[in-house]
């Protein structure tokens, strides 16, 4: 099946007092498990916005990344007064993320929905799967060399393309990546995640504001209250221990997958 330019999809229109309830669970449910494993939150919330808002998987990847915004910003803001961010890393892995998020922002509007669903769930997958193998460590650090600037920056592109992709603002790939393949602390590792989200959502949102795919009200709503959750997730994340927070992360993630997939069993191929 080749795929074809996808046309701007239209807001998803308001629904009464369920729809602004519903935006507003799925802020505080993302926002408190962003600060708490240091994703932006978007791995929660496009699934909860296809199935409690009823968008579809491009208008919830949109909305999830545009309220992304706000919410890795004070998320970050409160590991680095905690002292668990390398800013170093996070400014080159940056780097490679704003790069990322363009291309990711622009594939979106061109690969078709059906392929977009099962991409989003098989990334869901491989990623809950890599956080119950390794066993995260407090405390780490990692000095810089060459090979270590090259690996962030492809860790950046990576993150990024997740980002414009699939809403999710890529931390549920930055924060695996650098607790097994660079040795990072999973403290650090959660809040150099949120720093990196901050450029990464912002040029990604940039870009869907330009194609029209954006609902602001919708995005402003969720990522309001998703901010006022992000803090106390934080402050439960340095309380729980790293291998029962990489478990509870994995299981979250197996949860969403098998959400999405039932429904999309259930949806018609086009």
């Amino acid at each position: 099946m080749s795929a074809t330019p996808a046309t701007p999809a239209a807001p998803a229109s308001p629904k009464g007092t369920w729809y602004w309830l519903a935006l507003i669970l799925t802020g505080l449910i993302g926002g408190l498990l962003s600060g708490v494993f240091g994703v932006g939150g978007g791995i929660v919330m496009v699934p909860l916005l296809i199935s409690l808002v009823h968008m579809n998987q491009r208008q919830a990847a949109t909305t999830s990344l545009a309220a992304i915004v706000p919410t890795s910003i004070v998320g970050s803001i409160t590991y680095l007064a905690n002292g668990h961010i390398d800013l170093v890393a996070g400014v080159i892995i940056a780097s490679g993320a704003v790069v990322g998020s363009i291309i990711g922002s622009n594939l979106l509007q061109r690969i078709p929905l059906f392929w977009l669903r099962w991409l989003f769930i098989a990334l869901l997958v491989v990623v809950a799967a890599r956080m119950v193998v390794v066993e995260p460590e407090r405390g780490a650090a990692l000095e810089l060399s060459v090979l270590v600037v090259l690996g962030y920056l492809a860790l950046g592109l990576a993150m990024g393309v997740a980002s414009g992709l699939f809403g999710i603002g890529g931390g549920v790939i930055a924060v695996p990546a650098l607790v097994a393949v660079f040795g990072v602390s999973d403290l650090i590792a959660k809040g150099t995640s949120l720093l990196v989200l901050v450029p990464t959502s912002i040029v990604g949102t940039i870009a869907n504001l330009r194609a029209k795919l954006v609902d602001l009200r919708a995005g402003l709503v969720v990522g309001v209250t998703a901010t006022v959750a992000a803090v106390p997730g934080v402050a439960l994340a340095l309380l729980i221990p790293p291998r029962l927070s990489s478990i509870l992360f994995a299981v979250l993630l197996i949860l969403a997958a098998a959400q999405l997939t039932v429904k999309a069993l259930r949806t018609p191929r086009p």
